[in-house]
């Protein structure tokens, strides 16, 4: 079985829909904060982030609403 795969990222919330394109899933907004780190509930990726992972947090499941300024650029298409 494969490894699933890690994303760093700089963000507090992550965005993930699977990457499959249409073979994906529906986009989630998943939030790293406290733990730095957080496992898409459909595919499994990990969404790492190290600035927030140095605080010694364990790993955490949850999802969050995106920023409105963040939902409505996605709305337009950007």
């Amino acid at each position: 079985m494969p490894d699933f795969e890690t994303i760093e990222t700089d963000a507090t919330v992550a965005a993930c829909n699977g990457g499959g394109g249409a073979m994906g899933h529906p986009r989630v907004y998943l939030n790293l904060i406290p733990a730095g780190r957080i496992e898409c509930p459909y595919c499994s990726r990990t969404f790492v982030n190290p600035r927030l992972t140095a605080h010694g947090a364990g790993p955490a499941i949850g999802a969050a609403v995106p920023p409105e300024d963040q939902a409505r650029e996605e709305r337009r298409g950007g």
